[in-house]
């Protein structure tokens, strides 16, 4: 139900065309106050540190949280916490997920400063990290330094189109291995990173990601915990830009007659949640390949690393038109998923170590960015 042309509800009782509303209105549906950050990263702000970070707020993270903090009170310092209220406790028990958008957030952080000719030396939880959880400590203190030998990277350059998307894939376009071997290489990573296209082995990664999503779907408190993140309209997307967005004519007008609410979502006898749940499962059956991210151990440190990854490998998809979805239901690490968490890792992972990161890839249609909050409201002194 992301952005499709029409959705029928009610057994057909209503169709709502989103094509057929055009003009001023649609316009006026756009959460413009979300959208803003895309607008000022780089151009707002002066101060190098500032200026780095109002590109890093763009970064990807779980479920759109955007779990950073950032104090700035010691000069040429940033020192980057967790927002413990975004955390994901039922599909993320450990956070290693949200320690993962933590590196995506570090690693933009250093490359928008290379931009401006600054090096960030970065110390990883320079007071310790609890191996199951966050508490007051910092993830992490960048320390930024002028440095003309720092070196620019050619992957900033697509910052402002990079997208998880969540449409379908064009399958009647195969991803080439050429394209592969491309994206391996401009990520540059340091984790070990798999890719496939290779029809059997996609085919299993469907299947498996379609089980994955179906039983998160299906357990009540994993589900719920989604659907309570649930933005519906332009002024929910404005009052709390994280979150999943459902913004537009088509949504907003569902859920104003009580066809698209949270409630509905919620429950298996709505046409809401039937056709959400069909359109989810779609997009993992139209995965053109797969890339994933692999670690030795699965420490803090790990996790970061994954994150920082993950970025390059999503920039580099970007800059070969390549379309990038994670599909991380499989590697969550809560009782009802163990099954298929070791499932995953026995096909992804057999001489051991973690899947950090699983994503479909293909070709897509171009979407807006995803909401984010304004850099001021992520600024605190601690």
């Amino acid at each position: 139900m992301r952005r499709r042309s029409f959705v029928a509800v009610a057994g057909g009782g209503i169709v709502v065309a989103a094509t057929a509303v055009t003009g001023g209105f649609a316009l006026t549906r756009t959460p413009k106050q979300a959208l803003l950050p895309w607008a000022e990263a780089g151009s707002l702000y002066t101060e190098s540190r500032r200026r780095a970070l109002s590109y890093a707020i763009l970064a990807p993270n779980p479920h759109n949280r955007q779990p950073w903090l950032v104090d700035l009170s010691l000069p040429g310092q940033v020192r980057v916490f967790v927002d413990r209220t975004k955390l994901l406790p039922a599909t993320d028990p450990f956070s290693r997920q949200i320690t993962i958008g933590l590196g995506c957030f570090l690693e933009l952080m250093r490359m928008a400063a290379a931009e401006d000719g600054y090096r960030v030396d970065t110390v990883p939880f320079p007071e310790g990290a609890a191996p199951s959880g966050f508490d007051d400590r910092p993830v992490a203190v960048a320390t930024f330094v002028k440095d003309d030998s720092v070196v620019r990277q050619p992957l900033f350059a697509h910052v402002f189109d990079r997208r998880s998307l969540k449409e379908p894939f064009d399958t009647s376009r195969d991803v080439p291995d050429d394209v592969l071997s491309e994206l391996v290489r401009r990520a540059d990573v340091q984790s070990t990173v798999g890719v496939t296209n290779r029809p059997a082995e996609v085919d299993a990664l469907r299947a498996l990601t379609v089980e994955a999503l179906d039983l998160e779907i299906r357990t009540p408190h994993t589900f719920k915990e989604s659907v309570d993140l649930f933005r519906i309209g332009k002024a929910e997307v404005n009052a709390n830009p994280d979150g999943i967005d459902f913004s537009g004519v088509m949504f907003e007008t569902l859920g104003a007659v009580g066809y698209f609410t949270r409630e509905a979502a919620l429950d298996p006898s709505t046409a809401a949640y039937q056709q959400g749940y069909e359109a989810v499962i779609a997009n993992c059956e139209t995965a053109m390949g797969h890339v994933w991210l692999n670690t030795p151990t699965n420490t803090r440190l790990d996790q970061l690393t994954a994150g920082r990854d993950w970025l390059r490998v999503n920039l580099a998809g970007t800059a070969l038109g390549l379309g990038t979805q994670p599909l991380s239901q499989a590697l969550q690490e809560y009782a009802e998923m163990a099954a298929l968490y070791a499932r995953v890792h026995e096909l992804l992972a057999p001489d051991g170590g973690t899947v950090q990161m699983l994503a479909r890839l293909g070709y897509g249609p171009q979407v807006p960015p995803s909401p984010r909050w304004r850099l001021e409201e992520k600024l605190v002194k601690t």
